[in-house]
C-alpha cells in the first residue's frame, strides 16, 4: 500500500528537526500501533468463523491467525492473549494495541515472520478468499517505513527486528555527533545532518547521502570559519581535508599514523556520495539501497565526532 505524506507528518518532522535525539526504543505510539493493524488486515487477512448455514467457510487465513496467538500465549504464559471468548485475530489485536512495549514488539515480529514465511508460499487461490491485498515484501517495506516515521530504533530485517543503532552506532557515535554539533558555529552541519536523517527516515535515500557528504564538508569549513584558516567557497571534501592537515589539526609527529585514516575518509563518504548523487545518474536512474544510506550516515557521524574532537584538542 502506498505511504502518503501529509501536512500532519511534515509539521511533526519540522518540529522535531534540531532535537538530539533520533531513535527512542521503549515508545511505540497508538498511531504506529493501529498502522501495523491496518498491514495485518491487508498482508495476513480476514478471520471468518464457520458457521452452519451462515455461507462462510474457513479462511485461508485462520491458520496463520491461530498460529501466531498460540505460539505467541505460549511463550508468554497466557492462555490467551485477549478476551477468550474472541477469535485469535481479535486477540492478537487486542494484544497489540494494549501490551508493553517490549512484548508489543514480540508480537510485531512474530506476526511479520508468518507474513515473510507462511503468507509468502500460499497461493493465489487461497489469498484471494482470505482478502490478502497487500504482497509480503510491501507489507515489510510499510513497516519499516513506520518504524523510521514514528523514529521507533528498529528494523525488520530477514526475520528478526534489529536494533537501527546496531547499524548506526547510534548511541556511540551518532548521538555523539550531535553533541558536538551543538557547540556554537555548527549551526549549519548539524541541520544538514539532521536533513539526512530525515530523507532517510523517507526512504529518499539518495538525498540522505546528499546530505550526509554537506554535513560532512560543512564541518570542516566551520572549523576553518573558527581557526580562521582560508578556504575556497566552493571547496569540497579532499581539498577540506588538505587544509586540516597542513594547519596541523592532527599533530605532526602523529601524521604519519593517521595517513591511513586520513585515506579512508577520502575513500569513504565522499566516494559513496559522488558515485551515486554528485555527478549525474546516465540514463538509467540511480537507486541507493537503504543500507548504504545507513553506511553513509554511520561515516558521517564517526567523521564528525573524530574532526570536531580533533578540533577540540588542537592548540
Amino acid at each position: 500500500m502506498p505511504v502518503y505524506d501529509i501536512f500532519s507528518k511534515r509539521s511533526k518532522n519540522q518540529e522535531a528537526q534540531g532535537q538530539p535525539e533520533i531513535y527512542k526504543y521503549d515508545e511505540l505510539p497508538q498511531e504506529f500501533r493501529i498502522q501495523v493493524l491496518h498491514i495485518w488486515d491487508d498482508a495476513i487477512g480476514c478471520y471468518f468463523v464457520p458457521v452452519v448455514y451462515s455461507g462462510h467457510s474457513p479462511s485461508p487465513a485462520n491458520k496463520v491467525w491461530e498460529f501466531i496467538h498460540d505460539a505467541l500465549a505460549r511463550e508468554h504464559g497466557m492462555f490467551c492473549l485477549g478476551n477468550r471468548e474472541h477469535d485469535p485475530k481479535v486477540q492478537c489485536k487486542e494484544f497489540l494495541l494494549t501490551a508493553k512495549p517490549q512484548r508489543t514488539l514480540d508480537i510485531i515480529e512474530f506476526s511479520f515472520r508468518a507474513i515473510d514465511r507462511i503468507v509468502r508460499d500460499m497461493s493465489t487461490y487461497l489469498r484471494s478468499p482470505a482478502e490478502i491485498t497487500q504482497n509480503p515484501d510491501d507489507a515489510i517495506d510499510e513497516l519499516n517505513h513506520r518504524f523510521r516515521e514514528h523514529r521507533i530504533g528498529y528494523q525488520y530485517v530477514s526475520g528478526k527486528l534489529v536494533r537501527v543503532d546496531s547499524q548506526l552506532i547510534h548511541s556511540e557515535v551518532v548521538k555523539a555527533a550531535l553533541k558536538l554539533l551543538n557547540m556554537e558555529g555548527f549551526q549549519g552541519p548539524e541541520e544538514e545532518f539532521q536533513r539526512a536523517f530525515e530523507h532517510h527516515r523517507k526512504d529518499d535515500h539518495k538525498e540522505a547521502v546528499s546530505e550526509a557528504l554537506k554535513a560532512f564538508e560543512s564541518t570542516m569549513k566551520a572549523i576553518c570559519t573558527i581557526r580562521k584558516w582560508p578556504y575556497p567557497p566552493n571547496a569540497t571534501a579532499k581539498p577540506l581535508l588538505d587544509i586540516l592537515f597542513k594547519n596541523g589539526l592532527i599533530p605532526t609527529e602523529l601524521e604519519s599514523h593517521f595517513s591511513g585514516l586520513r585515506s579512508a575518509i577520502e575513500s569513504g563518504l565522499p566516494t559513496i556520495s559522488n558515485k551515486m548523487t554528485r555527478h549525474g545518474q546516465g540514463p538509467q536512474p540511480t537507486t541507493i539501497p537503504p543500507h548504504l544510506a545507513a553506511l553513509a550516515l554511520h561515516l558521517t557521524a564517526a567523521n564528525i565526532v573524530f574532526l570536531v574532537e580533533a578540533h577540540k584538542a588542537c592548540k
